[in-house]
């Protein structure tokens, strides 16, 4: 077991005027997550009119997946950058999408 500890790299609350907000968590970790192939836990929500409509996580025994809209779906992993490309391309979707 590795004496080495986790590294917070962000840990972020984001507030939009009449529309929620986005919190962003990610950690770098010592020892992978059940289920993950890399060394990062990570908590990526929109949350809009009280309601959690996305988020994008990793759970020991689950591993990388993605709710949105009530749908969960896993999620492929690839660098912690494209990780925030595609959860805020899911929260401009989201947004497009509540507009109509």
């Amino acid at each position: 077991m590795s004496n080495t500890k986790a590294v917070l790299i962000e840990d972020e609350r984001l507030e939009f005027a009449g529309s929620g907000f986005a919190e962003i968590v990610l950690w770098h970790v010592p020892v992978r997550v059940q289920g993950c192939t890399h060394f990062y836990k990570y908590r990526f929500a929109y949350v809009a009119a009280s309601t959690c409509v996305l988020r994008y996580d990793n759970e020991r025994g689950k591993g990388d997946h993605r709710h949105f809209a009530g749908v969960e779906s896993p999620y492929e992993f690839s660098t912690p950058q494209q990780l925030y490309a595609d959860f805020w391309a899911d929260v401009a979707v989201w947004n497009r999408w509540r507009a109509r």
